[in-house]
């Protein structure tokens, strides 16, 4: 005798693609590259009254093998990372570590000055300064009583 069982198209495939991203959300470590896109640098981006401030975490990097462009109002981080493991007799049971280039690239949508940008670089973060185009700042209009 056969067993009859419910043919469900949508909802296991669904379920599948849902158990996998959250597993890769919560259960992987954090990596500064994603698997599938290649690239993923996590950034906080805030405004002050005068400035666009951009925080990265590139950590493993120096300084010098951090590269920052900004063209216009987009923003360029590029880094690479090489491997200085030489030895090929090695059999590894589990190698999480990322070797090769990256890049992210941000539009910040507020015109900013970039030729008075500001970088400064500690303990693996990177933070950005870049003040505001002086025709986007709010003036202050004193008035004068009659």
């Amino acid at each position: 005798m056969s067993t009859l069982v419910r043919w469900e198209p949508i909802h296991r495939p669904l379920a599948q693609v849902m158990d996998r991203m959250f597993a890769e959300a919560f259960a992987s470590p954090w990596r500064l590259w994603d698997g599938e896109s290649g690239t993923y640098l996590p950034l906080d981006v805030y405004t002050t009254d005068d400035a666009v401030v951009l925080q990265a975490a590139v950590p493993g990097f120096k300084p010098e093998e951090v590269e920052v462009t900004v063209e216009g109002r987009t923003v360029t981080i590029r880094a690479e990372s090489k491997s200085s493991d030489e030895s090929k007799d090695r059999n590894y049971l589990l190698k999480e570590h990322r070797y090769g280039a990256f890049s992210r690239s941000f539009d910040l949508a507020i015109p900013i000055q970039a030729d008075k940008a500001e970088a400064t670089f500690e303990n693996g973060m990177l933070k950005l300064n870049l003040p505001k185009a002086e025709e986007i700042k709010p003036k202050v209009i004193k008035l004068k009583a009659k």
